[in-house]
């Protein structure tokens, strides 16, 4: 029997073509199992706003999952508040939040779309900020509406949410995770506009 050729997602090819390469001379790494791992992405989207009474909404909820299905062809998880915050009124076991986590080609496949379908229809869009990692080279970064994303059909929609979503790297470090990041498309700010809106 043949051996059939294991296809990868596009960026993930992309990682293992080029972009690994360019990253071990980049950061004089001796093997590819010294680079960074893109282990997964969790998006997540908050709903205290939403809440009603201490309720979320029967509808509410069917949209935050169907977008969540959607945007990232998994089905989200209700988060539920582990304690009481009195000056945001939350009672512990109320929803908080819905979540996704991706890995592997779903993982892959979110990244592509993400990068090359819905930031470029972000309105006045000057680039992703480039300073929210974490020590261990975890990115996150937010969208505000879910309208970025074509598979979402705003006409149906009933509210508007953003998400929050983090890239978790392995065996990484902020400047590591960048440079992987911007080589496989991720439009960081550039430094020139930086300096302009500081101006």
């Amino acid at each position: 029997m043949a051996h059939v050729k294991r296809q990868y997602p596009r960026l993930q090819q992309a990682f293992i073509d080029a972009v690994g390469p360019k990253a071990l001379a980049e950061f004089g790494l001796d093997n590819p199992h010294q680079l960074p791992k893109l282990t997964k992405i969790v998006v997540n989207a908050g709903v205290g706003k939403y809440l009603d009474n201490q309720k979320l909404k029967p509808e509410v909820r069917d949209q935050f999952i169907s977008n969540f299905s959607v945007i990232t062809g998994q089905k989200p998880i209700m988060l539920k508040a582990k304690k009481a915050v009195a000056q945001f009124r939350v009672r512990e076991g109320m929803p908080s939040a819905f979540m996704v986590t991706l890995r592997r080609d779903r993982m892959w496949h979110f990244m592509d779309r993400l990068i090359n379908l819905a930031i470029p229809r972000i309105k006045d869009f000057r680039g992703v900020k480039d300073k929210s990692f974490d020590k261990g080279g975890s990115y996150s970064f937010g969208l505000t509406e879910q309208a970025v994303w074509p598979e979402i059909n705003m006409a149906n929609a009933t509210i508007t949410h953003g998400m929050h979503i983090t890239f978790v790297f392995e065996n990484s470090n902020p400047k590591m995770s960048r440079y992987i990041l911007a080589e496989l498309g991720m439009p960081f700010v550039k430094p020139e506009e930086r300096k302009q809106k500081k101006a």
